[in-house]
């Protein structure tokens, strides 16, 4: 699983710290943007980080034009609409600010700002051929860690789907890392963003990708989010448990986008397709029963994870796998996370059609053991 043979790591310059994001302008200026493009959603409007930062580039000479009709789960033709305005506008670089949706669809414009064409045939690894523009990201969540990794991943509304898209060319130039943002997320997604960012860590450390590099990264990520998650959910105005999920999530980007991920997410692109669920949520509550279905084929790896987590040597030699989904649901519950995808409205009659999108799922690649698409029809039963 991490014979060390050839590895990359691919990885943005990071700006990390309270303040980060004022450092905007001056990488615009550095990357010689005149007209950046602002791309973000209603909720960052609102909370009042877009004008402080438009405010401050056009200060320094720099136009801006601002496409905020992202939805939560960014959808092709939101894509479609942004290009068209970059274009209008003689836009000349980018600036995503939001969670994971307005980063992902700024990199879906970045992709047809230069190659054009329809988003959909960029699907898949490597597919793009021509370079986007300049691309800077402030990231308002801790969990989708899009601000720093390989992967777009949108939503084609008219065939209820989500794809990926995974290439070099769409990791950000820099990404600004400041924990002030983190003050204005809506309570509930303070849980679904920090386990959208423990999956992409626990997928990172178990994947058939990972390496002693990604490891590093996976496993600091799973002892900072595990510690602090709790505290940040309960406490908000505690800077230091903001500060210590913003760098959590940092870390599992930067494992997922090397080490790519599992069975979890190749599970929960489905149903933020289909049903619209947000997509830590379908995360949280997909996490379980995948840890179950690949605990023999990783076992050492998810003891490891288990132990982080709080699972004591001695409960994980006596009750195996239990152990460590107890310590994975005690988590959740701390942080408002409970039921089931029955719940949310799933319905038992989509299932085929969820394992069916699931199978051909790039993420399924490296899961630590490849199931039938009967195994995943029998893990989404015994999610709901």
């Amino acid at each position: 699983m991490t014979v060390d043979t050839l590895r990359k790591f691919v990885m943005p310059e990071v700006i990390f710290g309270e303040g980060a994001r004022m450092q905007a302008v001056r990488y615009l200026d550095n990357l010689g943007v005149a007209h950046a493009f602002i791309v973000t959603d209603p909720g960052i409007i609102n909370a009042g980080w877009i004008r402080e930062i438009a405010s401050a580039a056009e200060a320094a000479g720099i136009s801006a034009t601002i496409f905020s009709q992202v939805s939560e789960n960014p959808r092709t033709t939101e894509v479609d609409a942004g290009t068209s305005m970059y274009r209008e506008n003689g836009c000349d670089g980018i600036l995503a600010i939001g969670g994971g949706s307005p980063m992902d669809c700024a990199k879906g414009i970045a992709i047809l700002s230069t190659n054009g064409g329809m988003i959909q045939q960029y699907e898949g690894v490597d597919q793009i051929h021509h370079m986007g523009p300049p691309l800077i990201c402030i990231p308002t969540t801790a969990g989708s860690s899009a601000d720093v990794s390989q992967f777009a991943i949108l939503n084609e509304q008219e065939k209820l789907r989500k794809f990926g898209i995974i290439s070099k060319t769409i990791i950000p130039d820099v990404t600004l890392v400041d924990p002030d943002l983190l003050s204005t997320l809506p309570e509930k997604f303070i849980g679904y963003c920090g386990f959208d960012a423990l999956t992409h860590a626990i997928e990172a450390y178990v994947s058939t990708g990972s390496s002693s590099l990604t490891d590093l990264h996976a496993l600091e990520a799973i002892r900072i989010i595990g510690e602090a998650l709790p505290v940040a959910y309960h406490e908000r105005e505690n800077r230091e448990a903001a500060r210590q999920m913003m760098l959590g999530s940092l870390h599992a980007g930067l494992a997922f986008s090397n080490a790519s991920l599992g069975l979890v997410h190749a599970m929960a692109h489905p149903l933020s397709g289909l049903y619209d669920l947000p997509h830590g949520e379908a995360n949280s509550l997909l996490l379980p029963e995948v840890i179950r279905y690949n605990y023999l084929s990783a076992q050492a790896r998810y003891n490891r994870i288990g132990e982080i987590l709080g699972a004591s040597e001695e409960d994980i030699q006596k009750n195996g796998v239990e152990a460590i989904i107890g310590v994975v649901r005690g988590l959740a519950e701390k942080v408002g996370i409970s039921g089931s995808l029955g719940d949310r409205g799933v319905l038992r009659r989509d299932i085929r059609t969820l394992s069916d999108h699931a199978m051909v799922d790039g993420c399924i690649v490296t899961n630590p053991l490849l199931p039938d698409v009967e195994e995943v029809m029998r893990l989404y039963e015994a999610a709901l």
